[in-house]
């Protein structure tokens, strides 16, 4: 692989404010536009810069497959755990209102542990899907 030392060092000093930017993103989904989706894309897209400018194998070594698999796994658990916990109170499948005594503050839980589990879902598949074709094209 070339290097480039420019685009390392850009994205050394960029890849911080990234993810740290999703994470805003993430929190404030609550308040204004943004949310998990568009967090996990924001991630995501971070997670895959540093795959295309550091390469495939380092990316692999600081995300093991295995870890990305079960963080997959986990927010796909958060989403329909919360979905189950809503049941189980005698609620609706996602029915918020059950989750806390006052509905305000159940809504604002419900939503921002659905958005937390949505967003690390969202993340870990495009990140998945890109080393995916990255790891053939190698081939």
């Amino acid at each position: 692989m070339r290097e480039h030392s420019i685009v390392r060092v850009v994205s050394k000093i960029l890849l911080p404010y990234i993810l740290l930017f999703a994470l805003y993103v993430q929190l404030h989904g609550d308040y204004g536009p943004g949310g998990g989706f568009q967090a996990g894309v924001i991630f995501g897209a971070g997670c895959i810069l540093y795959a295309l400018v550091f390469g495939v194998n380092k990316a692999r070594r600081v995300a093991p497959s295995s870890v990305v698999s079960s963080i997959m796994a986990i927010g796909l658990m958060l989403y329909a755990g919360v979905g189950v916990v809503c049941l189980f109170k005698g609620g609706n499948f996602l029915d918020y209102n059950v989750l806390r005594h006052d509905p305000h503050h159940a809504q604002e839980l419900g939503v921002a542990l659905i958005e937390l589990g949505v967003g690390m879902t969202v993340a870990a598949v495009m990140f998945t899907i890109f080393m995916t074709y990255a790891e053939r094209a190698k081939k």
